[in-house]
């Protein structure tokens, strides 16, 4: 049995006073929910507030990114080692930044392998483009993304990490993949990559989130999917709905 797992990527939202705030507001009904874990990436800038204020709760921390360095002239990055005090989660690759700061896969590949060494668990975002799905390039472009992204790994650290499935048409758009949809693009084009990689026992292991557009009134639709274990959440995470959102994903 996989563990479900919902993540609240807050992208460059709240204030580092804003963050410590709103986590005090949600800490306590989200530490009621069981069956599920919970993580929150705040920006950079609020991470130790954010690690301090979820102290003795079991709500984990992510950063939203990190440069595979340890050190060096990489000014306005940030490295793993200056990430572990504070999380246990990384969102690697997400579609804005291979948009927006032209991430390759060959940089999310480094990044996921500067991680796992570092003792944090990486969550690896991949998902195609409105015009790929209608050209019917997903199972393809997904498929080579994974594959890319889990090169040089063994199968015991492809256990370990985390996917998260995002059809960049769906992210903040209010559109959203349906269930079955996603579904059947994760089974397909996500654990099948894995499966031929590192053997069905390793794919049968991984947990692959959906992110777009998921909202607390839709979660439950896509827990339901047997390959989907959980969700990566953009702007709904940073709401205090959040918690209904969470409370439906663990049913």
């Amino acid at each position: 049995m996989r563990t479900p797992i919902i993540a609240g990527n807050w992208k460059m939202n709240k204030t580092a006073a804003e963050a410590v705030d709103f986590v005090r507001e949600i800490r306590n009904k989200l530490g009621q929910i069981k069956g599920v874990d919970k993580v929150v990436c705040p920006p950079f800038i609020a991470l130790p507030g954010v690690y301090d204020a979820l102290q003795a709760t079991d709500i984990g921390v992510g950063a939203q990114n990190m440069h595979f360095a340890e050190s060096g002239a990489y000014t306005g990055e940030c490295a793993p080692n200056m990430l572990t005090p504070y999380c246990q989660y990384v969102i690697i690759g997400h579609s804005e930044r291979r948009e927006y700061f032209n991430e390759t896969d060959e940089g999310v590949n480094q990044k996921a392998k500067a991680a796992l060494a570092h003792g944090l668990t990486p969550i690896i975002c991949v998902g195609e483009t409105l015009a790929q799905n209608e050209a019917g390039e997903t199972q393809a472009f997904v498929s080579g993304q994974v594959r890319a992204a889990l090169d040089g790994l063994t199968a015991e650290q492809v256990a370990s990490l985390i996917i998260a499935y995002e059809p960049i048409w769906a992210i903040g758009t209010g559109k959203s993949a349906s269930a079955a949809q996603a579904g059947s693009i994760i089974g397909l084009s996500v654990r099948g990559p894995i499966a031929d990689m590192f053997g069905e026992e390793t794919a049968q292991k991984v947990r692959i989130q959906y992110g777009g557009s998921v909202k607390e009134h839709n979660i439950a639709e896509y827990m339901a999917q047997p390959d989907i274990d959980g969700a990566l959440v953009g702007g709904a995470s940073l709401k205090a709905s959040f918690v209904e959102l969470v409370k439906n994903a663990a049913g």
